[in-house]
């Protein structure tokens, strides 16, 4: 177990306190124990983080100055990680501890994995049970594959990445280092493109062949059952350092730029390029081939039908929850706006005629 001073100097934050103090890992402020560090981001929790039984405690500057001020008998023979982000400083310190505690997936080759000769496979990796690796597969070193993976031909993964079980990735995909490719997420397939050929004889829907790739960065995570499709011609990116949640969809060749979260259920249309730094809540959608500006945010729910190109502005267009009944009585005004303008432009023309 790592001591306090170990712990501050790998995580480049100040200590104050006895550097030789051990901990075992991370938990609340209402449930750490001597042994354990907590954090305070908020100070909203300061009389909580005084009360507390956490030997460690990781805090900002001003937050530490003000429980020195009031300490008690238990704060006072605490150990205090000061950062000038906390919340970051607990999560990297919570990999830390994560991954001292998880069980590493021994280096190897499960006896039921089908591999294809011409595939490239370290023996830093880690291949499961009834993983399909295609022809012309390149992993890099430490990759780990969990079970019921498929991965067709030429598909290049970086080194550290981990794929869990039950993903599909199809052909010429490339993803990044240190990746994490949560279960049934599918990388690669075709968009929905299709060209209209009818008459007013009959017709059909043309299929348009998907024939660009998913090229993903570095350090991007990607929820369970996301699907992000192919591009048409050219081709699909995620940008490093983004993270996607859980069921998020992303057409064919859209770029989503680096540093990007995204949350559950939104849904991104084809060849739209959201820039660097943008937080999409969850269920927003956006119309196909817009352009995004870096650092922009936009709410749960909401709809973006336009480009934007302002960078760092914050868009919401969420009707909040109400009774049903007064729904219909919005609704019913909402119905009659157009003969509301109507006759205001109808007033404003007879008193300009009247001047």
């Amino acid at each position: 177990m790592p001591t306090a001073i170990q712990l501050a100097e790998q995580f480049h934050i100040s200590l104050v306190g006895e550097g030789s103090a051990v901990f075992r890992g991370l938990a609340p402020l209402e449930q750490a124990q001597a042994d354990q560090i907590s954090f305070l981001s908020n100070p909203l929790y300061r009389t909580q983080a005084l009360d507390s039984a956490a030997g460690g405690l990781i805090l900002s500057q001003s937050d530490y100055e003000f429980l020195n001020a009031n300490s008690t008998s238990a704060s006072s023979k605490r150990v205090y990680f000061v950062a000038k982000n906390p919340y970051a400083t607990f999560a990297r310190m919570a990999q830390y501890f994560a991954k001292a505690s998880a069980r590493e997936h021994m280096p190897g080759i499960h006896a039921s994995a089908v591999i294809d000769s011409s595939a490239v496979i370290p023996d830093s990796c880690h291949i499961g049970p009834f993983v399909q690796i295609g022809s012309g597969v390149h992993l890099g070193e430490r990759v780990v594959i969990l079970g019921n993976v498929s991965i067709a031909n030429g598909v290049v993964i970086g080194g550290d990445t981990t794929i869990h079980p039950a993903v599909s990735i199809y052909a010429q995909t490339q993803i990044g280092e240190r990746c994490i490719i949560h279960s049934g997420a599918i990388l690669g397939a075709d968009g929905f493109g299709f060209a209209p050929d009818f008459s007013a004889s009959g017709g059909e829907w043309v299929k348009i062949p998907q024939t660009g790739r998913v090229v993903i960065g570095n350090d991007v995570e990607i929820g369970a059952s996301t699907t992000i499709d192919c591009g048409a011609m050219t081709d699909t990116t995620i940008g490093s350092g983004t993270k996607i949640d859980n069921q998020v969809q992303i057409a064919h060749n859209v770029i989503i730029g680096n540093c990007c979260v995204i949350a559950g259920c939104a849904a991104i249309s084809g060849s739209t390029k959201i820039g660097n730094f943008c937080i999409i809540g969850g269920a927003a959608n956006f119309a196909g081939h817009l352009t995004i500006a870096d650092r922009t945010t936009v709410s749960g729910n909401t709809s973006i039908i336009r480009s934007i190109t302002e960078p760092g502005q914050h868009f919401t267009g969420v009707y909040p929850s109400m009774l049903h009944a007064a729904w219909e009585k919005n609704a019913a005004i909402l119905r009659g706006l157009d003969k509301i303008r109507q006759r205001l432009r109808l007033l404003d023309k007879n008193k300009a005629t009247e001047s």
